[in-house]
C-alpha cells in the first residue's frame, strides 16, 4: 500500500537519479581523505553558500553539536531562541558534548529582538561570576515553518561582529529559507560564520548533512568529527546523493511551498479547523482541529486508515507537511477525507 506521508520533510525517499549516482559512485576511505565524490560534494557545498569550506557529517543534529564545539570552550554561554531546535530537539547535547551553556532569549515566532541579544552578551572578566559568551545561534527556515528576514539576521550579525563573538546558523531548512525570500542560500549564510544544512530534509537525500565556514573552522570540525565518531570510510554512496539533492532537488522546493499554501487554504474552509495560514512559509501547514469535536488520537488514527500517515498533536496544534513525494492530487484527497473525519 502506498502511503501519503506528511509526518516531516524527513521522509523523503531518494530518487532514481540519485540511487543510480549512489550506484556508480567512485569512493574511497574518506577519514584519509580520499574519497573523490565526497570531496566533490564539500567543494560544492562550500561554494553553493559562499564559504570556504565545508564537512560531511552524518545529521543536522551532529552538525549543530559540532559547530557549538568547535566554536566554543567549555563553560562558555551560546545565545539562541527559545523555542529553536538546538534548545528543543537536540536531546540536551550541548551540555554533554561542547560542555555549553544555552542562554534563551524569548523569540518572536522564531525572530530574536537584537537588542535582546546583545544585552545578554556576557565577558568572563567582567565579573568573577560570568561565563563568557562563546557564540550566537539562528535558525533559518526555522521548525515553526516561519522564515527570519535578512534583516533582522544581518542586525544580529552586526552585533556580534561589534563584540567579537561568531554566529552559527542551524540552516537544516536554508533552502526554503531562500525559495521564499528569493534569494540565493550565499545570501542568508553572509549572516553567519558557520552554516549547516541538510540534504536529507525534503531534498530526498537518504542520509547526512553539511556543516560549512572558514577553512580554519573546518579544520578544527574535522578533528572534532572524528572524536564524535563521524569520521566515515567509503561515504561517497552518501555524497553522491547530496550532490543530486544539491543540483537538482533543490529546484523543486518551489512545488512543496505551494502544495503547502494550496493544502492552507483549502483546511481553513473546513469547519472547526484553524489554520496558521500568515506562517505557511515553506512546506509546513500548523493548525488545531480543537473545534472540531475530533480527537487528536481518532484524527492520527483515521487518517491512517486512509492511507496517510501523520504525527499527533504538539502544543495543541497538528503540522502536516509537503515534501517532493506529495502531488497536488495527494493534497487534494487528503483534504478529502479530513473533511470526512470532522464533519
Amino acid at each position: 500500500m502506498r502511503y501519503i506521508d506528511l509526518r516531516s520533510d524527513t521522509v523523503t525517499n531518494p530518487t532514481d537519479e540519485m540511487r543510480e549516482a549512489m550506484f556508480k559512485a567512485e569512493v574511497g576511505d574518506d577519514v584519509y581523505g580520499d574519497d573523490p565524490t565526497m570531496k566533490e560534494l564539500e567543494e560544492y557545498g562550500a561554494k553553493i553558500v559562499g564559504k570556504e569550506a565545508a564537512l560531511f557529517v552524518p545529521s543536522g543534529t551532529f552538525g549543530n553539536q559540532l559547530s557549538l564545539f568547535t566554536h566554543c570552550n567549555r563553560g562558555e554561554e551560546v545565545i539562541l531562541g527559545d523555542d529553536c531546535h538546538i534548545v528543543a530537539h537536540e536531546v540536551g547535547a550541548s551540555s554533554v558534548i561542547a560542555g555549553v551553556q544555552l542562554r534563551t532569549i524569548l523569540s518572536n515566532k522564531g525572530e530574536l529582538d537584537p537588542k535582546e541579544v546583545e544585552k545578554r552578551i556576557r565577558r568572563a572578566d567582567e565579573d568573577i561570576h560570568f561565563p563568557g559568551t562563546g557564540l550566537i545561534c539562528l535558525e533559518n527556515a526555522h521548525s515553526n515553518g516561519r522564515v527570519i528576514s535578512l534583516e533582522n539576521m544581518k542586525e544580529i550579525y552586526d552585533i556580534a561582529k561589534k563584540h567579537n563573538l561568531p554566529v552559527h546558523l542551524d540552516g537544516a531548512r536554508l533552502f526554503n529559507a531562500a525559495e521564499y525570500l528569493k534569494v540565493d542560500a550565499s545570501e542568508i549564510a553572509k549572516c553567519c560564520d558557520s552554516v549547516m544544512f541538510c540534504l536529507s530534509k525534503g531534498l530526498c537525500a537518504p542520509v547526512g548533512s553539511i556543516l560549512a565556514g572558514s577553512k580554519e573552522f573546518i579544520d578544527k570540525a574535522r578533528k572534532k568529527r572524528k572524536l564524535m565518531g563521524g569520521g566515515l570510510r567509503q561515504a561517497g554512496f552518501l555524497a553522491a546523493a547530496g550532490l543530486v539533492a544539491l543540483k537538482e532537488q533543490v529546484k523543486c522546493l518551489k512545488n512543496d511551498h505551494e502544495n503547502a499554501i494550496f493544502m492552507g487554504e483549502e483546511l481553513s474552509r473546513i469547519k472547526g479547523i484553524e489554520v496558521r495560514k500568515e506562517d505557511i512559509h515553506i512546506s509546513m501547514v500548523f493548525f488545531s482541529i480543537k473545534n472540531t469535536g475530533c480527537s487528536s488520537e481518532k484524527f492520527v488514527d483515521g487518517l491512517l486508515e486512509k492511507g496517510i500517515k501523520i504525527n499527533g498533536e504538539e502544543n495543541g496544534e497538528i503540522r502536516f507537511v509537503t515534501n517532493y513525494w506529495v502531488t497536488r492530487e495527494d493534497v487534494i484527497y487528503v483534504i478529502k477525507c479530513v473533511k470526512e473525519l470532522v464533519k
